[in-house]
Formats: structure tokens, sequence, C-alpha cells
């Protein structure tokens, strides 16, 4: 006995929804696709004088307003002059007062990189001497909180209308023609232009808010969706709402005019529709192409029609494996999936594959660069859990095609419904008439009803007409039984069915990964700046001679755990700057009750000399005019106090000279 289907395919679908919740959940802000990789004043240093302005360098170019980078004095007020300006380059810059006080300042940036991802972060600089601030100098995060949940949960229905529009229009016009008539398959293609309509709406809405203020009451600002329209993105969103509206039209005449044309006059109206869907599906995939990862870096005029490619290749295997699906558990019986085109379908998919292969590779090495960034790099170890999601999508497919090959016979064998049953069981025909006037009127044996009447006469009373209603109805209700029996009873079908529900669930969470994906710096850039910024800071420590001391530390006690870094400047013998920056273990600053240092020079016996440096933001402590009588291999010990018992002492050695 087949067992019930409908519980399953409820709890599979219960589970990958928690699936997707989960990785959407997990992904946290945007990530940003452009990164600092330097600044004038660098982070943390200590200058002579005012700075006329402050500059910023990105490793791409990004796109600024009049508060995207803001200079701030130790109270927290403003100190910049002007709007933000592009240097050269990539590097960008805004103008100071002048003749600024000493003291430290802090500096903030929201900026939105030129693949559409914000960007937003902070740091601080001092003239003369560091000093304590108002200012919390810890990292921003852009395109977080409710606004940014909803732009990613955007993103994600937004690829699964387009898979689910453009596959399924595919699936019917070059695999299963018929399949325009049935009603199931009708609703799945309109149920993803709905998707992808709503989500382009939504996102145009988020969007000025997720590059900015991340508040939701900003959603609404048409001041704010005047300025997204003028951007790359708000274009690209703007051309794919204008497409959908084509693609409604083509959606209207795939399941109006053309399903009730006869077979032999399909053929001119299939390839109209087959090219002009193309023309519309091509536009669609390049408005990501055009506003995302390919549309910057290495190589664009390759990367995006690569692109393009590799999103209609998801959209045909993913999409028609959709319709697919639906099709194997809810079409009728008169109209079943035919072997032909499951098929086509087989073939269509394997050569999706072959393009996904295709320009995934390349695409890999475009965002990638080296095997190290597979591991080293958040956006390489997401590539790695896609590529094993494929190679599984892959695997169950082939089983598929097994199935597939066994339902040949299985499906010619179904028989077809008698047509004169399905007449009388809408129409109510003479047989039913006569039943019904049977049990209503008591037909005599003359042929006569108890009145006299005929037995046709009866049926056009009212309660003879009621009675044929009554029979119609059952005889749809027994032809619907017989429907499901049919479909149930076939073990190849039955197999099918399963193997394409598991090919369908894996396909819900590779297209969450790969969402998550184009929301992750890509691990070129992300390498990239880390190798610029451990270059600069080479060459800062060498111009000025100062030593850099990290030293982890576990106090015992909750929150305990974190890494301690002191910076000797210059590190010579007579007085030095010392800074200290405490961060958690996921680097992030964090502020604890008491940091103490201490100097000891053991090889002739002195010290330890103590030092009680001064809180100046968030995770970072500075002391000035730290005098080192000797040169020669000093001691550092730190001392890390996290809560009023949990307390700590770790040490380092530094060569001051």
């Amino acid at each position: 006995m087949t067992p019930t289907i409908a519980p399953r395919v409820r709890t599979l679908a219960l589970l990958l929804l928690a699936a997707v919740c989960a990785l959407l959940a997990g992904a946290g802000p945007a990530s940003a696709h452009a990164a600092l990789t330097g600044s004038d004043p660098q982070q943390g240093a200590v200058v002579d004088q005012a700075p006329a302005r402050v500059s910023l360098t990105f490793s791409e170019s990004v796109s600024m307003d009049d508060d995207s980078l803001r200079v701030l004095d130790p109270k927290g007020a403003r100190v910049d002059d002007g709007a933000p300006a592009n240097v050269s380059g990539t590097t960008y810059g805004v103008a100071l007062h002048s003749g600024l006080p000493d003291g430290t300042y802090t500096v903030t940036y929201q900026v939105v990189s030129a693949d559409s991802h914000p960007v937003a972060g902070a740091f601080t600089f001092s003239v003369g001497a560091p000093s304590k601030t108002t200012v919390t100098a810890a990292d921003q995060q852009a395109g977080g909180g409710t606004v940014g949940w909803l732009y990613g949960l955007g993103r994600y229905v937004a690829y699964a209308g387009f898979a689910v529009l453009v596959g399924g229009a595919a699936f019917v016009l070059a695999c299963w023609p018929s399949g325009s008539g049935v009603r199931t398959v009708q609703r799945v293609v309109v149920s993803g232009w709905l998707a992808l309509t709503a989500a382009t709406l939504g996102m145009l809405l988020l969007r000025g808010s997720y590059t900015g203020s991340g508040k939701l009451g900003d959603v609404f600002d048409l001041e704010l969706l005047g300025q997204v329209l003028q951007t790359k993105t708000g274009a690209a969103l703007v051309s794919r709402l204008l497409l959908l509206a084509a693609a409604a039209l083509f959606v209207a005449v795939l399941f109006g005019a053309h399903d009730k044309r006869e077979d032999a006059e399909k053929k001119d109206l299939t390839f109209g529709l087959a090219l002009g869907g193309t023309v519309v599906a091509v536009g669609l995939a390049a408005t990501w192409a055009m506003a995302e990862h390919a549309s910057v870096g290495l190589q664009p005029g390759l990367a995006m029609p690569a692109d393009v490619v590799h999103l209609l290749a998801v959209a045909a295997w993913l999409g028609g494996l959709t319709t697919l699906l639906v099709a194997l558990y809810k079409a009728p019986a008169e109209t079943p999936v035919e072997a032909d085109a499951v098929h086509r379908f087989s073939r269509v998919a394997f050569g999706s594959v072959v393009a996904l292969v295709v320009t995934g590779v390349y695409q890999s090495w475009r965002q990638l660069g080296s095997w190290s960034a597979f591991t080293d790099t958040r956006y390489g170890q997401l590539l790695l859990v896609k590529l094993v999601l494929v190679a599984v999508l892959v695997g169950i497919a082939s089983l598929s095609r097994r199935w597939t090959a066994r339902l040949a016979d299985g499906v010619a064998a179904v028989p077809r419904p008698r047509e004169k049953q399905t007449v009388a069981a809408t129409t109510g025909n003479p047989s039913g008439a006569r039943a019904g006037g049977n049990r209503a009127g008591g037909r005599g044996a003359d042929g006569k009803g108890a009145d006299g009447k005929g037995a046709g006469t009866a049926g056009k009373t009212p309660a003879g007409a009621k009675r044929a209603a009554q029979l119609a109805r059952q005889r749809a209700a027994v032809d619907a039984a017989r429907q499901k029996r049919l479909r149930d009873g076939d073990p190849h079908r039955f197999g099918l069915r399963r193997s394409v529900l598991a090919e369908a669930g894996v396909a819900v969470v590779l297209l969450a990964v790969t969402t998550v994906l184009t929301q992750t710096e890509p691990g070129r850039t992300e390498q990239e700046a880390e190798a610029a910024t451990s270059a600069a800071a080479s060459a800062d420590t060498s111009a000025s001679g100062a030593v850099t001391l990290d030293m982890p530390f576990d106090t015992g006690g909750e929150n305990g755990e974190g890494v301690i870094r002191v910076e000797i400047d210059p590190a010579r013998v007579g007085a030095n700057d010392v800074h200290v920056y405490v961060e958690d273990p996921d680097g992030r600053a964090v502020d604890i009750p008491e940091v103490k240092i201490a100097f000891t020079l053991e090889t002739k016996d002195i010290g330890p000399l103590p030092v009680a440096p001064d809180h100046i933001t968030t995770g970072h402590w500075s002391a000035s005019d730290v005098q080192l009588p000797m040169a020669g291999d000093w001691k550092v010990a730190a001392t890390v106090r996290t809560s009023d018992i949990d307390q700590v002492t770790v040490s380092k050695n530094a060569q001051i000279g």
C-alpha cells in the first residue's frame, strides 16, 4: 500500500523553511564587498599637527552622500568641512576645520560599494596626544537589523521567484506543451511572477533605509526613494519591474491563447513565445548582473554575460524541477506528465548543469583568486558548501533519470477515463435523469411514475434536478479518488516523485546558500584588503620603529577570553607612547574594568615600571611619555581584569633600542 505523501511533503517543507530561515538569520548584516584598505591619518596614529583633510582608501569604488564621511572631536561635535569628494582612484576625503586642538578624533564612514552593498566602520586618530573622548568608535554595522533581515529575505524570494517563473515557463514550452492547460502548473508560474514582483517592490522601498539609517520608518520616505532611483541598484530594480510587466503579458498568452490553439496552430505561436520569453528572461537576469558582483572587479565585460548564463541555467534547472514536482503530484489523470516530457526535461537539466559548471568555475576563479581563499575566507567556505549541495543534487538527479527510464511503460499503460462518463458527470445524462425519476417519482412497471407521467419528465422537476446535481458531485468525487489511485498506484511514478521531491528539497537550501553568498565579501577582495592593510601597517612600523605585541588572555570568568594588543612607539630609549587595545575572540573592541602595564628589564634588574594607561574609547587605552631608560630585551606584562574577581597577567618581550 502506498503511504500518504501529503504529511511528508508538509513536514519536509517546514524543515526546509526552518533551514532557510537559519541560513538567512545566520548571515547577519550584509558583508561589505568594498573594504577599507588604508587611511590618512592611519587608525590609532598620533600626529604632531592637525591634518587639513582625512582620506580613506577602499578596495573598490564607492558612492557617498554628504553624511557618508564624518569626523568628530572628543566631545562628539563634527569638525569636517564640506561634502566628501573623490581624491583619486578609490581614495575619498573630506576637509577639516582649521586650527583643531589636540585630542583624539573619531572618523566614521558609511558608503555603498560599487556592487550595491553598504559599508560602514569607524576608527580614531589623535593630534598631539591621545585624550578621552565621548564618542564610541566600535565598528558600525551597515545593512543590519530588521531592515537588513527583510532585505536579505527579499533577495531570497526574488531569486526563488525568478527561478520558478523562468524555469516553469521553459518547462511548459520546451518539455510539456500540453501542461499549459493544467491549472496547478499555471498557478506555479504565476506564483513565481507574483513572488518576484513583490520582492522587487519590497527591495526598492527598503533600499534607502538598508544602505542608510537602517530604520524601518524610513521605508516610505519619498525623498529617500528618489535618491535610490538615481543609483545603479535603483535603476536595476525599476528595470526589473518594467520587464515583469512584459513577463505578465507573456504568461497571459502562454496560458491563454497558446493553450486554446490546436496543436497544428501552436507551432508559430510557440516559436514567438520562446523568442520573446528568452529576451525577457535574459533581461531579468541582467538586472542582477549589472548591479552586483559581476559588474565590478576583474573582467566585468566577461563576468556579466557569464552571470546571466549562470542565472538562466539555475532557473531552467531548479524552476523546471519545481514545476515537474508539482505536476507529478497534482496533475489530473487526464493530463499526466508524459515520460517524453520528463526525458526532455532531463536533457534540459543536463545542459543547465554543464552551463553551471563552466560559468561557476570562472566565477569562482574571479571571486577567489587563490586556493587558500577556499578555506581562509567566509566566501570560500560558503562556496564549498554550495559545491557539496550541487554534487548531492546531481547525484539525486541521476536517480531521477533512472526512474524516468522506467516510467515510459507505466505512463503508456495508464487508462484514460471514458469521455462518456465525464460528460455524464457534468451534464446529467438521461440515465441519471431516469435514476432520479425512479427514486423521486416511484416508477411503475409501464415506465411511468406514480403520477402517471414519464420518467423523463421527473428529471425536469426541481427534485429531479437536485438529485442529478448530487449524482454529478458524487461522480466527480469518485473520479478524483480514481485519479489519486492512478497516480499513487504506479510504482515508477511514485519513485520518480520521491526523487524529484528530494531534489527540490536540496534545491531550496542551495538557493538559500547562494543568496547568502551574494551578500558575502568575495574572497579575492577580502585577501587583497588584508594584504593592503598589513603592508600599510608594516610600512608604518618600519618608518616609526614601533613595536606591537599581541597577547591572548583568559581570566577564567564569563567573557574572560580575548586578545590584548600593546603598541610601543617609537620603541626607543627615552619617552614612548603606549597604546593598549582589547578585543574579544571575534575581533570586536571591548571594554574591561581594568588594564595595567609593567615594563621589566631583567638583565639589568630594572623594574617593574608600572604604567596605568587612560581609557580613550571602546577597547582603547593610552599612556604618553612612558620613560624606558635603557636599551634591551624588555618584558612587557599586561594585567587584565574582566570582573571583580577574574584577573590574569600575560607577558611578552619587546626589543627596545
